[in-house]
């Protein structure tokens, strides 16, 4: 018969770490779950909290501000986390990896966020039949005045794999494969400066004619969050002896 043996304190110490370590994985896997309903319930109520009597009447139709919006920030987005991978791998520069870096990784997020809703609310991510920014150019039709923003007034031409404002075209993204080191800095910083005034414009929009709190919120934030890094990318450049392009549609 075995003699049983004396648990040591290393032992102990182990088995305590090991429970401790358990018990705070679960805590963020129960964080996390919170954190889900809590976004579900903040899309299902308009995000304020109250619970609406007709849920059903809070959903957006396909054709709406709130789906056009999230579908085409979706696509937006998708390109800015493309040219910051992009970069990330043409240059040594630290300054430039680690700003590429925080606007993927804020922007996959936020596009996370806008397919999730599209989900809830049970929509198509591509809506058939529909342009991009559709949603934004009836927006002049309904009490809404959206002239101001560049693209708005005479309508976008998609070219070249450029489907809305400010997004690089196809052409554009070959070159920044292409390029390396400084060229490829300065290439990136105004391909992203002109992809963020696309990007403020059509926040801004949605921030006029979204009606789900939540979503008007993040179109807010956006707008606040791009535009603070235009200003930063006009250093960045500025230090690399070169400058943002026009101000033009593209």
């Amino acid at each position: 018969m075995t003699e049983p043996t004396e648990t040591t304190e290393a032992e102990r110490s182990t088995s305590g770490t090991r429970r401790v370590r358990w018990a705070a994985g679960s805590a963020v896997v129960l964080a996390l779950l919170f954190a889900g309903a809590a976004t579900v319930a903040s899309a299902r109520d308009g995000g304020d909290g109250q619970h609406a009597s007709a849920p059903a009447a809070q959903v957006p139709a396909s054709g709406s501000a709130d789906a056009g919006f999230a579908r085409d920030m979706a696509v937006h987005h998708q390109q800015a986390v493309e040219m910051s991978f992009i970069v990330r791998d043409r240059t040594d520069d630290e300054d430039v990896r680690r700003f590429a870096y925080d606007i993927a990784n804020t922007q996959a997020n936020q596009r996370g966020m806008l397919l999730g809703w599209l989900d809830l609310w049970e929509l198509p991510k591509a809506a058939a039949g529909q342009e991009p920014m559709a949603w934004m150019t009836a927006g002049q039709h309904a009490d809404h005045d959206m002239a101001g923003m560049p693209g708005m007034d005479s309508g976008y031409e998609a070219h070249d794999g450029s489907l809305m404002p400010g997004m690089a075209t196809r052409t554009e993204l070959d070159r920044l494969r292409r390029a390396s080191g400084r060229q490829a800095e300065v290439l990136y910083l105004q391909l992203m400066t002109d992809h963020h005034r696309g990007g403020v414009d059509m926040a801004r929009g949605c921030a006029d004619l979204c009606t789900v709190k939540a979503e008007k919120r993040l179109a807010r934030g956006m707008v606040e969050g791009q535009r603070s890094e235009l200003v930063a990318m006009a250093g960045m450049l500025k230090e690399r002896g070169a400058a943002p392009r026009p101000d033009t549609v593209r």
